[in-house]
């Protein structure tokens, strides 16, 4: 029977989801059918995935999506859009390049795509509209450079890959090819994630700037007022410090990235209270609720996905799949073609958390036994899963951008395509060279 255990794990998990069940169900109807024909004890399974969340770094978690909420009640990310705003100055299409600078400024405190794209959104799709931009156009910009949000540390999916690959021990095969591997850290993967991250927002900007010269969208003003950019920066100090303090504190290793994730909620309430004075009781009871919702529905995903991937571990799944795509072809651009466009279709249509928490015990053995990095693995896999948020029929982004600029999802859509195939060739970029993604964790001493 034991032969038959990926059509009943992948074939149930694909069946309950047609049916509408969602997708911690599906994962765990899945992993419990394959538990009771293995006639394995069911205990096991809670007590894996009861395991799974009792580790110190999935702390940052709830802690990092908490100080998200709070900056933004706090009123730093206005103040961020605002410098952006400002840097963007005389550029052609200078609101649109605005909105992915502030994406990421707004993306360095964040971690996540889908409140990038509402706290920025907020405040860029109006201004564009008012700027004389396709409404469409400006919700479209706002929806894809809400990704970066995930991308820019501190991210929250880069936690997760973090906590998920930590568990996964090269192959003794793939020792004997390459040697030894580098170990994965989520201070690692952090700082690893800003190049590759630059070089995305880069892409979108050069896709923006063709577009707005295209479309007569001009800049915000005739040249740079550096009187006024000192003065908004001026306003915006304590923003600004917060990325500083979150990240530095992180990289100096004063400090975990859960701790840091404390960090920036004791100093989110700070400014908010103290310096810029905008925060109210009933703010941080909103935040709270927010985070309980979205932290609880990760863990939950959690729990099935950790027990999902272990039964496809226990079973040499993973090490099967490496072995027949390997008997089709060992080269590394080849198969990274291959990983980045099964990795957005998958992004399509399943929760970038979730995804994660699923590929990695599958992808990541692969990679071994090619030679590849895992820190580079992970963050291609998190850059491409990223563009998942502005691609129909799940993307999130656009449902937000259209929920804030009133365009509907089939108009924003439409004129989305372009920065989706920007950001593509952003990724096959930064999978063809890991320099890219290695150098600056090498310069820290990674």
């Amino acid at each position: 029977m034991e032969q038959y255990l990926t059509v009943i794990l992948f074939g149930g998990f694909i069946i309950m989801l047609i049916l509408g069940a969602p997708i911690t169900v599906s994962l765990a109807g899945a992993a419990m059918a394959a538990y009771l024909i293995l006639d394995k004890n069911p205990i096991a399974m809670v007590q894996i995935a009861f395991t799974s969340v009792g580790n110190f770094p999935l702390m940052a978690l709830p802690a990092f999506v908490l100080a998200g909420a709070l900056m933004e009640a706090a009123g730093i990310s206005r103040r961020l859009v605002d410098i952006a705003e400002h840097l963007a100055g005389p550029i052609t299409g200078g609101l649109g390049a605005a909105t992915i600078i502030a994406c990421v400024f707004f993306g360095s405190i964040s971690g996540s795509g889908p409140a990038t794209t509402a706290a920025v959104g907020m405040l860029m799709i109006p201004a564009m509209v008012k700027r004389h931009y396709d409404r469409s156009y400006a919700s479209a910009i706002t929806a894809a450079s809400g990704g970066l949000g995930i991308i820019i540390p501190p991210s929250i999916p880069l936690v997760i890959f973090g906590i998920s690959s930590m568990g996964l021990q090269p192959p003794t095969e793939a020792i004997a090819l390459h040697g030894p591997f580098a170990s994965v850290s989520i201070p690692k993967l952090f700082i690893a994630g800003i190049i590759p991250g630059l070089i995305i927002a880069l892409s979108l900007i050069a896709m923006n700037y063709i577009i707005s010269k295209r479309e007569g969208y001009k800049g915000l003003t005739d040249n740079w007022s550096f009187s006024e950019i000192g003065s908004v920066f001026r306003r915006g100090i304590w923003s600004l410090l917060a990325p500083v303090l979150i990240l530095g504190g992180i990289y100096s290793g004063i400090f975990t990235p859960t701790e840091s994730a404390i960090v920036a909620v004791v100093y989110s309430l700070f400014v908010g209270f103290f310096i810029h004075k905008e925060m109210k009781i009933n703010n941080v009871f909103k935040s709270l609720t927010t985070t309980t919702w979205i932290t609880g529905r990760v863990l939950l995903i959690l729990f099935a996905a950790t027990v999902f991937g272990r039964l496809l571990v226990e079973q040499r799944i993973p090490a099967i799949i490496a072995d027949n795509l390997l008997h089709m072809t060992d080269n590394m651009y080849l198969i990274w073609i291959l990983m980045i466009v099964f990795l957005l279709f998958v992004g399509m249509f399943m929760e970038t958390l979730a995804a994660i928490m699923i590929i990695v015990p599958v992808m990541l053995p692969i990679m071994y036994m090619l030679g590849a990095d895992p820190t580079h693995v992970g963050i291609v896999v998190v850059c491409v899963l990223s563009i998942g948020f502005a691609t129909p029929p799940l993307g999130e982004n656009i449902f937000v951008a259209s929920g804030i600029g009133g365009s509907s999802v089939e108009q924003i859509t439409s004129r989305i395509h372009p920065f989706v195939l920007a950001s593509v060739i952003g990724v096959i970029f930064i999978a063809f060279f890991p320099q890219l993604t290695l150098w600056l964790p090498s310069l820290v001493g990674y």
